[in-house]
């Protein structure tokens, strides 16, 4: 074979496969381009959260205001973890103060507490209790002590309110009722028992 000729075919494939040897080499320097060029702030693709812990806490408290600064709820805890994907706070060894319009004090404790991040719901487990002290009512008076008793109590801080749909002991003074279910209203002071309802109640002594 002739060098010419030889040459003469190369060229002739060469120009042949040029166009897809440019748009080859083109499509890998677009690859090159996006892969290293910097990105937008904001660009970032979020990644679902995963049910973990960001940070953890040991004998701390945590406090929530309303809009005038008043102190409303306060927990402490042996320990926490804050949980972003839920923004839930749990709490081992909780104990919770919160006060109602009044100024009226409740506390609550459990073996584990399960916080929202405002503080609005808190739920209590294991050897669950809620206490509302004594008060002092407009017009003189008195409402006596409440308390109650359970393995799961959740309390709903904004609305004044305390449910449970298992098995609960309700003390109110010397007075003792028990319910499957029950909610308690703060601010109406009623307290709806269902299912096995039982009481006992101490009349007071009449007036001589």
């Amino acid at each position: 074979m002739k060098v010419s000729s030889f040459w003469s075919r190369g060229r002739d494939h060469f120009f042949t496969w040029l166009p897809v040897l440019m748009m080859a080499v083109f499509a890998l320097g677009t690859w090159w381009l996006v892969r290293n060029a910097p990105r937008m702030p904001g660009t970032e693709v979020e990644r679902p959260l995963r049910h973990e812990a960001d940070y953890f806490m040991r004998d701390f408290s945590v406090r929530n205001f309303d809009a005038t600064g008043r102190l409303q709820s306060e927990i402490f805890g042996v320990e926490g973890h804050h949980y972003p994907d839920t923004d839930t706070l749990e709490v081992q060894t909780p104990r919770m103060r919160s006060f109602d319009d009044q100024g009226r004090l409740t506390v609550a404790t459990a073996k584990r507490a399960l916080s929202k991040g405002d503080g609005s719901e808190v739920q209590l487990f294991g050897n669950a209790t809620v206490v509302r002290e004594e008060a002092a009512v407009k017009g003189g008076g008195t409402l006596p002590r409440l308390e109650f008793r359970g393995e799961y109590l959740h309390a709903f801080i904004n609305d004044d309110r305390v449910s449970s749909d298992k098995p609960v002991e309700l003390l109110r003074g010397n007075d003792r009722f028990t319910g499957d279910v029950f909610e308690y209203d703060n601010d109406t002071g009623v307290v709806n028992l269902q299912g096995r309802v039982k009481g006992v109640i101490h009349m007071k002594a009449a007036p001589r």
